[in-house]
C-alpha cells in the first residue's frame, strides 16, 4: 500500500510541476510525453515499484483512451469537416487500410516464422496518429488551415477505427483462455458488434435526453458537463456487461452523442471529458516508460530499428501519399501530413492491452519491442521536427502560394495543454 501512495504522490507532483510550466517547456519542444516517458523509465531503474502499481496504472491507461475515443468522436461532426471530408475520407478509408497492410505484410518480411495475427497486430498497433503529440504543428498559424484541420480531423478519428483490428489480432493471440484463434476472432466480432449497437443507444439517447433537459431547465451548464462525463464511463463500463468492448463502444458512443449535439447542446460539454484525459494521458506515458520499455528494450535489434524508422516514414508516407493522389494538394503537403502522424496515445495503450491480455513468448516481445521503440522514436522525433518542420513547410507554402491548401475553411479545434480554452469556447460558440 505505500509504494502506491508513494507512486501516486509522485505522479501527482509531476502532473502539477509539468502543468505550471508547459508552456515554457513547449518553447524547447520539451512536450509532456518526452518528460513523463524519462520519469516512468529512471522510476523503474531507481525505485522499488511493486505489482499493486501495475495494477491501477493499466485500468487508468484504458480509462484514458476510452475518453479520448469519445471526444474526439464526438467532436468531428460532419457539418465541421466542411470541405476537407474527401480528404480525410481518403486518409481514413485508403491510407489507413494501406498503412495497416503494409506494416503487416514489412512484419511478415522482417520477422519469419512470426504468426500472422502478430505480423497484423504490430501493423494495427502502430496505424492511428496523435494530433496531441504534434500540438505544436496543428496550433502554428503558419500552416494552412486546411493542412491544420486535416491532420487533427485524421487523427480525431483513426484511432478509432484501428481499435476493431487491433482487438481482433489480439483475439487470434489469445490462446492461453483455451480457445483456439477462430474460436476468439468469432467471438471478437460478435463483441465489436454488440458495441457498436450498445454505443449507437448510449451516444443518442443520452445526448437527446441532455436537450430535453436543457430545453425543460432542468439542468444546468455545470450539471450537463457532469452527465457528458458519465456518457464515456457508461459506454466504456458497461458495454462488457453485454459481452460488448467497451473502446468500440465508447467511440460510437461519441460519434452518435455529437449527432445529437447539433440538435441543441453546446460542445462545450466536452471539456470535462477533455480535461480530464489530460493528466489521465500523462499517467499513460508514466506507465509506457515504467512497463514496456525496461521490460522490451533488451528485445530491440538491428531488425526492430529498421521496421521502426520505415513505420515512420515510408509504411505512413508512402499510404498518406497514394491516397491523396487525384485530391489537388502538392506533393509536399503529402509528404508534410505524410510525416506529422505521430505515434502517440492510441499506439501505447494497444501495446499495454497486449501486455496485459497475451502471454508473453518471444513472438509477442518482438511485437511489443518494435512498437516500443517506434512510439519511442516518434516522441522525440516528431517533438523536435515540429517547429523546423512548419517553418520548411510555411516557407515553401508563401512561395508556391498553392490553391487548395490555402482553401477557406475554419480554425482546427486543437487538443491537449497546447489548446488555449478561451479560444476554444469561442470557436464552440459559433457551433452550437
Amino acid at each position: 500500500m505505500e509504494s502506491t501512495d508513494v507512486a501516486i504522490t509522485i505522479v501527482a507532483m509531476l502532473i502539477l510541476a509539468y502543468s505550471l510550466v508547459a508552456r515554457s517547456l513547449g518553447r524547447w519542444n520539451l512536450t509532456a510525453p518526452m518528460a513523463f516517458v524519462a520519469v516512468g523509465y529512471l522510476l523503474n531503474v531507481w525505485a522499488d515499484i511493486d505489482q499493486s502499481v501495475e495494477q491501477w496504472l493499466l485500468p487508468l491507461a484504458e480509462l484514458t483512451l476510452a475518453l479520448v475515443l469519445f471526444h474526439d468522436a464526438a467532436s468531428v461532426r460532419p457539418r465541421q469537416i466542411d470541405r476537407e471530408g474527401g480528404f480525410v475520407g481518403r486518409l481514413l478509408l485508403i491510407g489507413l487500410p494501406l498503412t495497416i497492410a503494409a506494416g503487416f505484410g514489412l512484419a511478415i518480411v522482417l520477422f519469419p516464422g512470426i504468426p500472422w495475427a502478430a505480423a497484423l497486430l504490430l501493423g494495427a498497433i502502430l496505424s492511428p496518429t496523435d494530433a496531441a503529440l504534434g500540438a505544436a504543428t496543428v496550433s502554428d498559424k503558419r500552416i494552412p488551415v486546411r493542412i491544420r484541420r486535416i491532420l487533427n480531423v485524421e487523427s480525431g478519428l483513426n484511432d478509432g477505427l484501428a481499435t476493431p483490428v487491433v482487438l481482433f489480432a489480439i483475439a487470434a493471440l489469445a490462446q492461453q483462455e483455451g480457445l483456439d484463434a477462430r474460436e476468439s476472432t468469432v467471438e471478437a466480432v460478435a463483441q465489436i458488434a454488440i458495441a457498436i449497437a450498445i454505443g449507437a443507444i448510449i451516444g443518442f439517447a443520452s445526448g437527446q435526453l441532455m436537450r430535453i433537459t436543457r430545453e425543460k431547465g432542468w439542468s444546468s451548464p455545470t450539471s450537463l458537463l457532469v452527465a457528458t462525463l458519465a456518457v464515456p464511463l457508461v459506454a466504456f463500463y458497461g458495454a462488457p456487461l453485454f459481452t460488448g468492448n467497451g473502446f468500440i463502444a465508447t467511440f460510437v458512443a461519441g460519434s452518435f452523442f455529437g449527432i445529437a449535439l447539433k440538435q441543441g447542446v453546446s460542445q462545450r460539454v466536452l471539456l470535462l471529458p477533455e480535461g480530464l484525459s489530460i493528466p489521465l494521458g500523462d499517467i499513460t506515458w508514466l506507465a509506457f516508460g515504467l512497463l514496456m520499455l525496461p521490460s522490451l528494450i533488451t528485445d530491440i535489434g538491428v531488425t526492430e530499428i529498421f521496421f521502426a524508422i520505415a513505420s515512420l516514414t515510408v509504411l505512413r508516407m508512402g499510404p498518406v501519399w497514394l491516397s491523396l493522389l487525384g485530391s489537388g494538394l502538392r506533393l509536399p503537403s503529402a509528404l508534410f501530413i505524410g510525416w506529422f502522424g505521430p505515434r502517440g496515445l492510441a499506439s501505447v495503450v494497444f501495446s499495454l492491452i497486449a501486455l496485459e491480455q497475451l502471454d508473453r513468448d518471444n513472438d509477442l516481445d518482438r511485437v511489443l519491442a518494435t512498437a516500443a521503440l517506434t512510439i519511442l522514436l516518434s516522441v522525440v522525433l516528431h517533438g523536435c521536427t515540429a517547429v523546423p518542420g512548419a517553418t520548411r513547410y510555411s516557407s515553401w507554402v508563401n512561395r508556391v502560394q498553392p490553391r487548395v491548401e490555402l482553401g477557406s475553411c475554419k480554425e482546427p479545434l486543437t487538443r491537449g495543454r497546447a489548446s488555449p480554452h478561451h479560444h476554444r469556447s469561442a470557436e464552440m460558440d459559433q457551433h452550437p
